[in-house]
Order: C-alpha cells, then sequence, then structure tokens
C-alpha cells in the first residue's frame, strides 16, 4: 500500500481486472468491515486521526484516471477537489440500537457502487447503539488494499490505549498533480516500455536458469503446465443447484466465536486456524444443503492465497492486493470430524503450492489487454462456477480504541464477486468474528444458513475441547466456578 514514503502510480494487472470487470455490477469488489464500539469516538479527535491517516496513506487521497485507448494499467492520481466530510460520515440508528441493526444498515451501504470520481473509501459512523455504544461502516474499494492491507489500513487509525499521552505529528498533505492527455500519453509509454524491459530481463533469467540445470527446467515446466490444466478446467455453474441465483442484492450475518476454541482445534488436530475454519463451514453447508433435501458430497471454493512473506510484499509488489485466487473443492461428507479437518487440511496444503500460481501474474498482464465486454464476461462465467467463497484474516491481537473508543468487535465482509456467498473470518484480540454475505436470490432463508455454519464450527471446534477426564481431574484440583453462558450467538441481519 501507497504511504507517505512513496506510491505506486499505476494499478498492477490484477488491480486493472478488479476495476475493468465492475461494468457487471455484480462484479463489484466492495470489502465492508463493521467496527463496534463500547462508546461514540469523539468527533474532532476522528477527524484529525483520519485526516492525518489520509496524509500518510497516499492512496485515500487518489482517485482512478483510466484511458479506454492505453494499453497501461488505469493511474492512481490525487483527488484535487479531495473533501475528508464526503469520506467520512455520522449517522444515527433506529429501531432497538442492536449489532443486528447496524449490520441490516450496512447492507445498502455496501450494495452502492463508489462515486468513481472519488478516492474508493467511505467510513459511516454509528451512533444511538444500545448502552451508548457506537460502531463504524467501513467500506473500502478491492483496489485499494486486500483484507490484510485492510487491516494495517485500520492500525493508522486506531490507538493502543483510550487516551493516548503522545499524538504524532499531523503529516503535510501529498502534493501531486493532474496531468493533462499528452503528459498521461507519455507517462503510459514510459510504463509499458519498463514492463517490457522487465519481461525481457526475467525471461533472460529464466533461459540461464534452463540452461544451468536443464532436466530440473524441464520438470518444472511440465509440472505447471499440469497444474495449470487442472485449475483451468472450465467450471462455469456451481455445483450446488441452490446457489446459482444471482441478483444486485446481499445481506449480513455474524457469528462469534472465542478465538482460544479455534486455537485449541487446531493444535488438536494438527492442523492451522484456517483449515479448522473451512472444515466448519464445510460441515455447516452440508446441513444447510440436507434441509433442503438437497444432498451433496462436494462444493467448489474459491479462497485467497496471501503472497505476502514474512511481513515482506510477495508476487505483486506493485498491487495492493497480495493475494493468488485459488480454486478446489472440497468436501462435504465426511463423517468424523477430525478426519475431515484432516483431508481440508491436505487440499488447502496442495493448493499453496501449486506451480500454476505462478502464471497469476503474466496471466493477468495478458487478460488486462482485452476488450472490457470479453473480460467481463470471460470473468462474470468463471466466477460463478464456485459454491462459495472463504478468506481469513488476522486482525489485532490486543485491545485497540479509536479516538477514545474502544473496540469491542470487527467483522469483516468479502465481496460476493459473482458468488453467492463469502464468508469471512477475522479475530480481534480474543474472538474470532465471522461475517457472512449471501446473495438471498440464491439463499433466501441466511438466519437458518448462519445457524448450520455456527453448527458446523461448534463441530469441529469440539475436537478441541478437554475431555471428560480431564475437566473432572481440572475440577478437582480447582473451586468450582458458575456456568456462564456459550460465547458467541449467531447475530442475525434480520430480526
Amino acid at each position: 500500500m501507497a504511504d507517505e514514503r512513496g506510491s505506486d502510480d499505476r494499478m498492477s494487472d490484477v488491480d486493472k481486472i478488479l476495476w475493468v470487470i465492475e461494468a457487471n455490477p455484480q462484479l463489484r469488489s466492495t470489502i465492508t468491515a463493521v467496527l463496534f464500539f463500547d462508546r461514540a469516538p469523539d468527533r474532532a479527535a476522528l477527524n484529525t486521526r483520519v485526516e492525518r491517516a489520509t496524509r500518510r496513506v497516499t492512496r485515500l487521497r487518489q482517485r482512478v484516471v483510466s484511458n479506454p485507448y492505453s494499453l497501461a494499467p488505469p493511474r492512481w492520481e490525487l483527488d484535487p477537489t479531495f473533501n475528508l466530510s464526503y469520506h467520512l460520515r455520522w449517522s444515527h440508528l433506529g429501531g432497538d440500537g442492536t449489532r443486528a441493526d447496524v449490520l441490516s444498515l450496512a447492507e445498502p451501504i455496501a450494495m452502492q457502487s463508489f462515486d468513481k470520481a472519488r478516492p474508493l473509501w467511505e467510513f459511516t459512523v454509528v451512533e444511538g447503539l444500545a448502552d451508548n455504544a457506537s460502531a463504524m461502516i467501513a467500506k473500502v474499494h478491492h483496489t485499494i488494499t486486500d483484507g490484510v492491507g485492510g487491516i494495517e489500513l485500520m492500525l493508522e487509525l486506531l490507538d493502543l490505549e483510550r487516551d493516548p499521552a503522545t499524538i504524532a505529528d499531523m503529516p503535510t498533505p501529498p502534493v501531486g498533480r493532474v496531468m493533462n492527455q499528452k503528459q498521461r500519453f507519455r507517462h503510459a509509454l514510459a510504463h509499458e516500455l519498463q514492463r517490457r524491459r522487465d519481461a525481457a530481463k526475467h525471461a533472460a533469467e529464466g533461459l540461464a536458469d534452463l540452461a544451468r540445470d536443464p532436466i530440473e527446467g524441464v520438470r518444472r515446466s511440465v509440472d505447471t503446465a499440469v497444474s495449470a490444466w487442472r485449475m483451468a478446467q472450465p467450471a462455469t455453474r456451481p455445483m450446488s443447484p441452490l446457489l446459482e441465483a444471482s441478483s444486485l442484492s446481499l445481506q449480513f450475518h455474524a457469528i462469534d466465536r472465542p478465538l482460544a476454541a479455534f486455537r485449541s482445534a487446531a493444535k488438536t488436530t494438527n492442523a492451522s486456524l484456517n483449515d479448522v475454519f473451512v472444515t466448519g463451514l464445510c460441515r455447516g453447508l452440508l446441513r444447510w444443503h440436507a434441509q433442503h433435501d438437497m444432498p451433496l458430497s462436494t462444493l467448489r471454493m474459491g479462497m485467497p492465497i496471501s503472497a505476502r512473506r514474512d511481513g515482506k510484499e510477495g508476487a505483486t509488489a506493485t498491487s495492493a492486493n497480495q493475494f493468488l485466487p485459488t480454486r478446489f473443492e472440497v468436501p462435504l461428507a465426511i463423517d468424523d470430524a477430525r478426519e475431515h479437518v484432516g483431508v481440508v487440511h491436505a487440499l488447502i496444503q496442495a493448493e499453496r503450492h501449486q506451480p500454476a500460481l505462478e502464471l497469476v501474474e503474466p496471466l493477468a498482464a495478458v487478460l488486462s489487454r482485452l476488450p472490457r465486454f470479453a473480460l467481463t464476461n470471460l470473468f462474470a462465467t468463471v466466477l460463478r462456477g464456485q459454491d462459495f467463497l472463504a478468506s481469513n484474516v488476522q486482525g489485532a491481537p490486543i485491545p485497540v480504541f479509536l479516538a477514545g473508543a474502544r473496540m469491542t468487535a470487527m467483522v469483516a465482509f468479502g465481496p460476493l464477486s459473482g458468488t453467492a456467498l463469502n464468508v469471512t473470518l477475522l479475530s480481534y484480540h480474543n474472538t474470532v468474528h465471522i461475517g457472512i454475505n449471501h446473495d438471498p436470490a440464491a439463499i433466501s432463508d441466511g438466519d437458518a444458513l448462519a445457524q448450520c455454519l455456527a453448527i458446523g464450527i461448534d463441530e469441529v471446534l469440539a475436537l478441541g475441547a478437554p475431555t471428560k477426564a480431564a475437566k473432572g481431574s481440572k475440577a478437582a484440583k480447582a473451586p468450582t466456578k458458575p456456568k456462564r453462558k456459550a460465547a458467541g450467538a449467531v447475530a442475525k441481519s434480520r430480526r
């Protein structure tokens, strides 16, 4: 992500594709996060904090400028009429002031397209929640950042204490210029010439590697070709007939569970937190399909694989999005939950090491040059072949504050991108928040789906629960404590 130390002024080919295919509104790349606070943030302090963030993170003051006759990707350019009050808004919540009411308010905000003449983000602070609490609906375009980058952006706004003793100085506003058409043409030409030089250099390095070890080079080429052939298998319809219908609408639900329960289940099964999460979704989707008398054993899942490595940018170094898309079939009908986690773990590990993932950037460079209508129709067809999307993002491990208000929860909702369901896990402090974004044209019983997913996740989390024997031994050593209600009831967007 760009910051005050410098700015990438061109989209990557991946980002350009995300931008162009929005000619089809069902392919909009809007990321929405709903942050909850114990009280309303101080208005003056929040205005100052967001103003500072827009000066440090240059992208927040930039709009997209594109030329339909240029081969170069669109350019990020400072908005000469940037107006903070357009992007930071205040609202008062009606109804009972519940979290479900906030999610209902967030739904139409997430559905609305961005004003593409302005920077691609909007924050809406919501006051009037029960117990004097508040929320903020943060809406960001995917070309600005991915999920991990979104957390980095949030950290520009958040504090580690309610009333920090020191406040960073306000940076000077970023300086830029609005190019005329002639200047844009020259800039685009220089960009494309540099890309040609970089491509030639990369090709020369590949030939040198092949000359040094031709046998290994041939083996890798064959592995990559086989991997690419497998990943490119045509799938233009979801495997589930229940997930085929589509519209321009969406609905939100959320599930909360203790982070410790996820970690315990992952440790017990020798898997990752993400493996536990995906397995829970599979078991929940099996249950939901059974309720509709639609027994299925397999669904096709889309999952982003992070290209960030050890805090460094990955393959797409000029991109705000540091992820590689992958799509594969996941099993639903495995009776034993522990065995189910093991199978899912093996599948995800295999996908993370697919040789064809190295072709994402070269392929994006080719596809991004297709005419808009061709590119849009291609991705509309391919993305509809997925039954659901799933991703997980690690959030702040400690409590954080925004302009004097302590954040109590943060729920992320990924874009549907042509599918009927996207489920996103975001951890914060001691809790895992799972955002469910679904198309009501396909899933008319969102409450039932959320309940099924919650049950499926709990089946997997139970693997990490202490055994009865362990509980008895622990009880003998410690005084009895009063029972507490189980955490993490489903928060519904419809009362």
